[in-house]
């Protein structure tokens, strides 16, 4: 994870620890930072690449998502409170059965579904530290999008430990937690990445192109 504002380079971390409470009135939302077991780690700056395909991805399933009723879907800066940290993914999906964790500026436990898009600078912690946090933590589902090396990997979550389900430059994958999408992953590495309608026209096929239709129709007034 990589963040595309400057202050996050310019502003000073707190020298003391302090409680998630106390981290959430300090961090504003101009802030890029995470909190683990009382330390703030400052976020580095997001490169174009980074902000396109979490826009992609953030935007693929906030309307899939909607479509189907399945829950939420968020995108960074918003933090997600676990047992010792609160991290800021890249993309969160919360089911709809677990939205009562959502508060006005954090989740109040694990989502879903967790994609991390990786930096030069953030691959160590994405695969280390936070690899860890969120398997313990109960996160159902974690995807890593690698631009630089052009690799997605996807874990589900089975008993205690992440099994690895893909991993590669290519393939289909197919969420478990949101039911019925799946990704191609070489849209992940298109440029300019795939228009959200098309993609959404290749996951449903004649049921989005009648949903459109649906829409349009009652847009017009025309209802037949």
């Amino acid at each position: 994870m990589e963040r595309v504002m400057a202050v996050t380079t310019t502003r000073e971390p707190p020298k003391r620890k302090m409680t998630y409470e106390e981290f959430l009135d300090w961090a504003d939302e101009d802030t890029y930072a995470e909190w683990v077991d009382g330390e703030v780690i400052m976020v580095s700056p997001a490169s174009r690449r980074h902000q396109k395909i979490v826009s992609f991805l953030a935007t693929l399933l906030t309307s899939y998502a909607e479509r189907h009723d399945l829950g939420e879907v968020l995108s960074a800066p918003f933090q997600m409170k676990l047992p010792h940290s609160g991290r800021e993914p890249d993309v969160i999906f919360i089911a709809k059965e677990h939205l009562d964790r959502l508060r006005e500026t954090f989740l109040d436990g694990p989502a879903d579904l967790v994609v991390e898009v990786v930096s030069p600078e953030s691959g160590v912690r994405d695969r280390g530290e936070k690899f860890y946090e969120y398997e313990m933590a109960g996160v159902p589902e974690y995807w890593l999008i690698d631009p630089t090396r052009e690799m997605a990997e996807f874990y589900v979550l089975e008993g205690e430990h992440y099994r690895p389900v893909l991993a590669g430059r290519s393939g289909r994958y197919e969420s478990r937690v949101v039911k019925g999408f799946w990704l191609d992953v070489e849209w992940l590495w298109q440029d300019p990445l795939p228009r959200v309608e098309e993609a959404l026209i290749w996951i449903e096929g004649e049921d989005y192109v009648r949903y459109v239709q649906d829409i349009w129709r009652s847009a017009k007034g025309d209802e037949r």
